[in-house]
């Protein structure tokens, strides 16, 4: 009987939880792989809590400790670039220009920290969000509010593509949300409408999600 390919998804918080429980672990486990995920942990004093990335040092202590598993075959990973610690690998050495060639120059630096073959970093671009622009029909149909559907597409259009729209503070695919969607509910309504989706219109539309998939294919 062939081994167990074991893939972990080591994720930011309940949304991304989410998105892996409801959608991605699905289209991996068709691909081949037993999949696992756990959320980043964060320590105080007294009281472990689970969703946020604080620190490099406390995010690669957890990385390795994931890694102690022989039995593990590929850890990745699904965090936001937007945000991500700025004491992490390649943060301070990022190059000039694209949105996309800054995210791969510091999911590198990570690979090369981490140094085990079987770690296959990923940040999204720039944030989860950036996936329920993806999905902006989706989410206009189930808010029932067509006008957002026309704002999220002049959003996209405007930046290249749902990754590429900012990480600016004030503008992020987060920061939009806030302001087109009364209530918005991140941890509910952001994970149903890309589920609505399906994988083949992420792919379709975020470049930097197909790559990544693509090198978790067995």
């Amino acid at each position: 009987m062939p081994e167990l390919k074991r893939l972990h998804l080591l994720v930011e918080g309940q949304t991304e939880a989410t998105v892996v429980r409801d959608l991605l672990s699905g289209h991996l486990q068709r691909q081949g792989w037993f999949v696992t995920y756990s959320t980043v942990r964060t320590q105080t004093a007294a009281v472990t809590h689970r969703g946020g990335v604080t620190s490099w040092p406390k995010l690669h202590r957890e990385i390795k400790e994931l890694l102690a598993s022989p039995r593990l075959t590929v850890l990745t990973t699904l965090f936001d670039y937007y945000g991500f610690p700025p004491d992490a690998p390649g943060m301070a050495t990022r190059p000039t220009g694209i949105a996309t060639g800054k995210v791969e120059h510091v999911e590198e630096a990570l690979r090369v920290a981490v140094g085990d073959h079987r770690f296959v970093p990923h940040l999204v671009q720039h944030e989860l969000e950036s996936w329920v622009f993806a999905a902006g029909d989706q989410l206009a149909y189930l808010r029932d509010d067509p006008e957002l559907a026309e704002r999220i597409k002049q959003d996209c259009a405007e930046a290249g593509g749902p990754e590429l729209v900012n990480d600016d503070p004030r503008n992020a695919p987060s920061k939009r949300l806030a302001r087109y969607c009364p209530g918005y509910v991140k941890t509910l309504e952001g994970p149903l409408a890309i589920a609505e989706l399906g994988i083949e219109g992420l792919q379709a539309t975020c470049p930097h999600f197909a790559a990544w998939l693509s090198r978790l294919v067995l």
